[in-house]
């Protein structure tokens, strides 16, 4: 039993590891945060990623660390953004 419990906590993912997100996703919050770059220049702060829909592809930049989701949303980081980018 003291095997399997070790096995099963191998699987499990840390907290500094993102979950995988779809690369359509990732895309497609890139193209909202740099849209609201270029239509919002004069907004000071920066953000801390997009908060998307899964579906929609719908989504809005975020400024908080911690937002709060709707169940069919996912956050993508603005770091993440920007690797998938270049």
């Amino acid at each position: 039993m003291y095997a399997l419990r070790q096995g099963q906590a191998n699987f499990t993912a840390s907290k500094n590891q993102s979950p995988l997100i779809d690369p359509a996703v990732i895309r497609a919050a890139g193209m909202i945060y740099y849209t609201h770059c270029e239509v919002h220049p004069e907004i000071a702060g920066q953000p801390s990623g997009v908060a998307i829909n899964r579906v929609t592809h719908r989504g809005k930049v975020i400024f908080t660390t911690n937002p709060v989701l709707l169940p069919q949303e996912c956050f993508v980081p603005l770091n993440q953004i920007e690797s998938h980018m270049y």
